[in-house]
């Protein structure tokens, strides 16, 4: 019971903190701030608490308070697995200390900016119910948007498509398809080739990802591992 409050406690601190964020820097309205509105609905489809979510849009409202910014650091990790850890830190000498530690305890080395992102493809992803794959594919083509995979399987539609056109993917599948459920809708970074850890190599790793699941300033955590 503990580790589930725990791990809700953490998940609300990580909404928060991103709503906080892109209210304070988009504005706090979600009609006109549509990273918001997505933001939202995905704290909703989480179960993060309203009051977590209106808090966060109070505060910035008020305009003070803290100066999150986004920090992005990549490496390897064990078994030489490929890691992208996004953050958003209000002491970016804290939060580098913080993941370095991560790697360095775990025998891993954390790289140069762009050392692993080149392998990854950042896309925006949407998952919803549906078997019509061609009426989807036609509803994106209408609205000209740059679709790069689209996958049906299991009564479910997965739909890939570049990050920068998340934004018009989305309103043209609502405008095509009618009001949809999302399972998922958000952005991602997708790796482009994977990497098996060793049974040796796996303890080493669950310690490497609990430990950066621990760290507030951590946001997601990306990589190519296949345990």
């Amino acid at each position: 019971m503990a580790k589930t409050s725990n791990a809700n406690a953490r998940l609300y601190s990580r909404y928060s903190r991103e709503i906080y964020v892109c209210a304070k820097s988009g504005g706090i309205d979600p009609d006109g701030n549509l990273a918001l509105r997505s933001l939202m609905e995905r704290a909703k489809r989480d179960q993060v608490p309203t009051h977590v979510i209106e808090k966060a849009i109070d505060k910035a409202k008020g305009g003070a308070g803290e100066d999150f910014k986004p920090a992005r650091y990549e490496g390897f990790g064990p078994g030489n697995c490929m890691v992208i850890v996004d953050c958003l830190t209000d002491n970016p000498n804290r939060t580098f200390g913080d993941v370095r530690l991560a790697f360095t305890k775990t025998k891993c080395k954390i790289g140069a900016q762009g050392s692993v992102v080149h392998m990854f493809d950042h896309l925006a992803i949407f998952v919803f119910a549906g078997d019509d794959e061609e009426a989807v594919l036609e509803a994106l083509m209408m609205a000209d948007v740059d679709v790069t995979d689209i996958e049906c399987e299991d009564g479910k539609i997965t739909v890939f498509a570049p990050h920068n056109e998340y934004f018009k993917a989305k309103q043209a599948l609502l405008d095509g398809l009618g009001e949809i459920e999302f399972e998922v809708d958000e952005m991602q970074w997708l790796p482009q080739t994977e990497t098996e850890i060793s049974e040796d190599d796996k303890p080493m790793f669950d310690k490497f990802m609990a430990m950066l699941d621990d760290l507030d300033d951590v946001q997601n955590v990306y990589h190519n591992a296949v345990v």
